[in-house]
């Protein structure tokens, strides 16, 4: 025992006392006892280990050590006091009530763990709106959040315009039709890298801004009116979608007009304005101004990257990957001690829930620094930031976007403007869940199983308090301690692991189990430990009522639960590398059949141990008062390919790999499947239609059992010639400008070249025929390019623009295709130089000629996107 709490609490490389390694040794040795190596071989062992150097030491034991994460539980659940917060108009006319105390929202009374997803429909094209609305519904998001950026809509002074992509109205109509909620993030300063943060040019040349300035008061109760004319009848209060709105953001001003007096002066003239909410919101990190009773503060979790910084190296490890015991803005206790922020004292954080907005779900590529962002960098987070108290958990960006076309100026965060970085004058794609052109990538299906999970059992969830392991680590880049956390109410509750580090392999947790002290007794999870891969992260429930019966644990994760014909069925995900265990209280259990696995009972236990996960695998249960239950548990790719789905009434699993969204809700709804990949496009309903499926392609059914049906359906195959050809030769880019020192950031950064350097890009022309999109959801530009910085162009006017970070650029061409007739593009890739002070992640770096740049254009494809599109009537 001695041997494995030290060798749990050291980091490789640390020295450990001599103390500890002679008891290392003679543990070692104490192996050998019984065995028939001689007295002299062990002395010589003992001699070997203590000559050995200290952190080869610690490497050999850390290879045979255990890994017990203790966690005591066992302290008496406490009911939640009030919020401290006057909370009004939070009943809606059919009755629907919010409400919130000191550690959830509730909904009708009950407690609500909502997922929150942000999109900015200025940044994206209207006819679109709906569609991405719906793929934000159907992988679990309840809340939108949107920023209404000022400048969007008022570039010039008292010329508002609230058309088109524009539509704060219109958006948030489409958020009610289809049962969304909204947050309008109103400013009036956003930040968002827009120009001046959202402010209006006008707005700056005036004066002051951000305080209590009569001229400034006077403009944003002008602005302020304005919104709550666009959302008048949609407020909460009215029947409406609109549940809260945020006011300023990362605001941390003080002093006379500014602080708390000015977010309580901006609250006033929201109200003035009729913006009557129940939830009105101020960021909480950056030592932000939060006036107690008036404002809830909405944290944010960080992101994986900070392209901010200026380093155009690796960073240190994230803070989004190490769990928050002591703050609800930092993770790094050793350089913070108290983990408070200066504005935050114990009391404040224990009066009002964990609620977030900005939990990265990608990272915009700055000039000067250019990461790459992975689907696991994105769903790690999540386990970190639940297990760390979150009860309203808040993605951003969650579908990218581009800005819109500025009437003077453009309209991207620049140095240019005294703002840090340098971003796209048009693509704020955010390598989002949903990205710049709607395309869905992998970080959506990590993010979609855990918001099922929110979705399903968040109810249970948010009620339950933090425990702290015995051990945790100092700072996020200590990794010789385990990463995890326990939430709880009274014995049931939920284990949150985290063995992920972006940019950092974690160690194999050998031999792992969890001991939780509980009110009840101390219950080992798994019952015999079991190795946690590096790269591994989940959500483990233990002693939840699923209908009767009590799972006393699994070691996959709780994924989702539907009803088949009555049969209540919950769904597991498998992990890799880790063997699936699910144990039941056999107190409450009848009888059990597995399809899968052994089972085995053990005392008061009963344990289906050896399960492959499958479609084919179900464990059944019937419970002690005559209930059947299923368990069914999914490998994890068939987890994060499958989607919730109402077909003829029944609830269904649909999995398929194609690109997903539905309207299944709608007195006719529907189900689109897509595919960029190929024109066959295969899916699976579980359990099986009950009727035959309609759908606008004819479908074949490859293969079905009584508890799934698989379908597929071949799209007819697009071939369209196209032409590009190069029209310029590359001149030699200028040297790269650096930018002004900043006082939180010591020196200057790149600074981005501006139109005056496109003379010096190579171009090509490209032309896509008339009438390519025929029989297509879409038609993407893959461009597959070395340079700087690339930019699409058409009639002189700028499509989108591209840094280089040695990705194949996606352009969605719905968008800009002409009604009539071919339509041609301009292709242009500046040179990157050698010598350009920027950080490319890309794991193959570029090749420069002898001249010291790099240019070249390796392939441009188009990339049909087939659609099957299938009926989804309500009965």
């Amino acid at each position: 025992m001695t041997f494995s709490k030290h060798a749990a609490s050291i980091r490789e490389g640390e020295k450990l006392p001599g103390t500890v390694r002679i008891s290392m040794s003679f543990l070692v040795v104490k192996s050998f006892k019984n065995s028939p190596v001689s007295r002299i071989a062990r002395i010589f062992l003992i001699a070997a280990l203590l000559l050995v150097p200290d952190s080869a030491a610690v490497r050999v034991c850390a290879q045979t050590a255990s890994t017990v994460i203790r966690v005591d539980a066992s302290q008496p659940w406490r009911e939640p006091g009030p919020a401290d917060y006057d909370l009004k108009f939070a009943i809606a006319p059919n009755g629907d009530t919010l409400g919130l105390n000191a550690r959830t929202l509730t909904l009708n009374g009950k407690p609500w763990l909502p997922v929150a997803g942000e999109f900015h429909f200025s940044r994206f094209p209207r006819a679109q709106w709906e569609d991405e609305l719906l793929k934000m519904k159907a992988s679990g998001v309840n809340i939108v959040t949107a920023y209404v950026i000022w400048i969007h809509h008022e570039e010039t002074k008292g010329r508002f315009d609230w058309q088109d992509q524009r539509d704060l109205r219109g958006f948030a109509q489409l958020c009610a039709k289809h049962g969304l909620y909204m947050v309008a993030r109103i400013g009036p300063w956003d930040h968002a890298e827009v120009r001046n943060g959202g402010l209006p040019d006008w707005v700056m040349k005036q004066g002051p801004t951000r305080v209590n300035d009569p001229t400034y008061l006077a403009s944003v109760r002008e602005w302020y009116g304005e919104v709550g004319t666009q959302l008048k009848g949609l407020l909460w209060k009215d029947g409406g979608p609109v549940i809260g709105i945020q006011l300023e953001n990362e605001y941390s001003k003080r002093g006379a007009g500014a602080g708390e007096e000015h977010i309580l002066t901006l609250k006033q003239i929201a109200v003035a304005s009729g913006l009557e909410l129940p939830l009105y919101v101020v960021t909480g990190w950056d030592n932000a101004a939060i006036p107690p009773h008036a404002v809830i503060p909405f944290y944010g979790g960080g992101y994986p990257d900070e392209p901010w910084d200026g380093s155009i190296a690796k960073l240190h490890p994230a803070q989004v990957y190490a769990f928050r015991f002591h703050s609800r803005v930092n993770s790094d206790t050793k350089t913070n001690p108290t983990g408070d922020p200066p504005n935050a004292s114990a009391a404040d954080q224990s009066s009002l829930p964990y609620l977030t907005i900005e939990i990265g779900g990608g990272i915009e590529d700055t000039y000067h620094r250019r990461p790459v962002i992975a689907a696991d960098d994105i769903g790690a987070q999540v386990p970190v930031m639940l297990g760390s108290g979150v009860n309203l958990y808040g993605t951003y960006m969650f579908q990218g976007g581009e800005n819109p076309d500025g009437a003077l100026s453009t309209l991207q965060e620049s140095q240019e403007t005294g703002y840090p970085n340098d971003l796209p004058i048009k693509s704020y794609d955010f390598q989002a869940p949903l990205g710049e052109f709607g395309q869905e990538r992998d970080s959506l299906r990590k993010l979609k199983v855990f918001n099922y999970f929110m979705n399903d059992f968040g109810t249970e969830l948010a009620p339950m308090q933090v425990h702290a392991p015995e051990s945790t680590p100092d700072n996020p880049a200590d990794f010789s301690i385990p990463r995890a956390s326990v939430r709880s109410n009274g014995d049931s509750g939920f284990i949150f692991f985290n063995n992920y580090v972006r940019g950092y392999a974690m160690p194999v947790r050998r031999a792992s189990q969890f001991e939780i002290r509980l009110p009840s007794g101390t219950l080992a999870v798994p019952r015999h430990p079991i190795d946690l891969p590096s790269g591994s992260y989940f959500i483990w429930p233990f002693n939840a009522q699923l209908s009767g019966v009590t799972l006393r644990y699994s070691t996959a994760q709780m994924f989702t639960r539907i009803e088949d014909a009555g049969l209540p069925t919950y769904y597991f995900e498998a992990l890799p590398g880790i063997p699936v265990e699910v144990a039941l209280d056999a107190a409450t259990v009848k009888s059990v059949v597995t399809s899968s696995g052994q089972v085995t009972r053990e005392q008061n236990a009963i344990y289906v141990s050896g399960v492959a996960p499958g479609l084919d695998t179900s464990i059944d249960l019937v419970s002690t008062d005559g209930r059947h239950i299923r368990l069914v548990v999914l490998t994890q790719q068939q987890a994060e390919d499958a989607w919730r789905v109402r077909i003829g009434g029944a609830e269904h699993l649909l999995i398929t790999s194609a690109e997903f969204s539905a309207d299944t809700d709608a007195s006719h709804g529907r189900i689109w499947l897509r595919s960029r990949t190929t024109s066959q496009i295969a899916f699976t309903l579980v359990p099986p239609p009950a009727a035959p499926l309609k759908a606008s392609l004819p479908l074949t059914a490859a293969d079905s059992t009584a508890k799934f049906a698989t379908f597929s359906a071949e799209a007819a195959s697009w071939i369209d010639p196209f032409e590009y050809v190069q029209t310029e030769s590359a001149g030699i880019a200028p040297p790269v400008k650096i930018g002004p020192a900043l006082d939180w950031r010591p020196h200057g950064v790149a600074v981005a070249p501006d139109a005056g350097t496109l003379h010096n890009a190579a171009h090509w022309s490209i032309t896509v025929p008339a009438g390519s999109m025929s029989g297509l959801s879409d038609l993407y530009l893959r461009i597959n390019y070395t340079g700087d910085v690339a930019r699409l162009s058409a009639g002189g006017r700028l499509l989108d623009d591209d840094f280089y970070n040695g990705k194949p650029w996606m352009i969605g061409l719905k968008r800009f295709l002409a009604s009539q007739g071919p339509s041609s593009f301009d292709l242009s890739i500046l040179p990157l130089r050698k010598d350009a002070p920027v950080y490319l992640e890309s794991a193959t770096p570029p090749e420069f000629a002898p001249n010291g740049q790099a240019v070249s254009l390796e392939g441009v494809t188009l990339v049909p996107e087939y659609q099957l599109e299938i009926d989804s009537p309500l009965r």
